[in-house]
């Protein structure tokens, strides 16, 4: 092959290869969570009859690195839009077990995501990270489950809050017998980006 041959074909192979580099690499994932569609229901089992509840969250978003699974972000519930229904024992919650007052905020930082988010389908995806109630951090590990559309996306989870564990004041007394953890069912839903969506 001739020097100038060989010279061309080197030079288009650097000017190709940066572009599939750029093609493999995936890009970073982020979601954009919609407070006013999202929804945050809990529950607390007791002796005489079972307790339903709500949260509000404040806000919150999700990035993370689909190759290594790195995350960050921040997803923030208001602590004092508890309720259950029931003003006195709702005003008792906030006073003498979360002290909404004292801890305004409900956090949970992501720091890694285990698993595939793609369009068109719903998926399970693993999050880590540390979840900030009362004052203390906890570590916490969320199964959940990821449906995106183009860009909106949906994302499903339960998981069990062991409050007095925590450090927050167990509200049973001799005639009433709670449990001593919540079950937590959350519904996110908001924007996605860098997902395969469609623009």
């Amino acid at each position: 092959m001739k020097p100038l041959a060989t010279r061309l074909l080197l030079y288009a192979a650097l000017l190709i290869v940066p572009v599939a580099v750029a093609q493999s690499t995936p890009q970073a994932i982020t979601m954009h969570l919609d407070p006013s569609l999202s929804e945050i229901h809990w529950t607390l089992n007791g002796n005489t009859h079972t307790v339903h509840g709500t949260f509000r969250l404040k806000g919150g978003l999700i990035t993370f690195d689909p190759s290594t699974g790195a995350a960050q972000g921040e997803i923030a519930v208001d602590a004092q839009t508890g309720e259950s229904g029931n003003h006195s024992r709702d005003s008792r919650m906030h006073k003498e077990i979360i002290e909404s007052d004292k801890y305004p905020q409900i956090i949970f930082h992501p720091e890694k995501v285990t698993g595939v988010v793609k369009p068109g389908s719903t998926e399970s995806v693993t999050v880590d990270g540390t979840f900030t109630m009362h004052g203390k951090d906890h570590p916490m590990r969320l199964e959940a489950k990821v449906q995106v559309d183009g860009h909106e996306a949906v994302a499903t989870t339960h998981f069990t809050v062991p409050y007095v564990d925590w450090g927050m004041k167990d509200p049973s007394n001799f005639l009433l017998r709670v449990d001593k953890t919540v079950d937590v069912d959350a519904t996110a839903r908001g924007r996605i980006e860098g997902a395969g969506g469609r623009e």
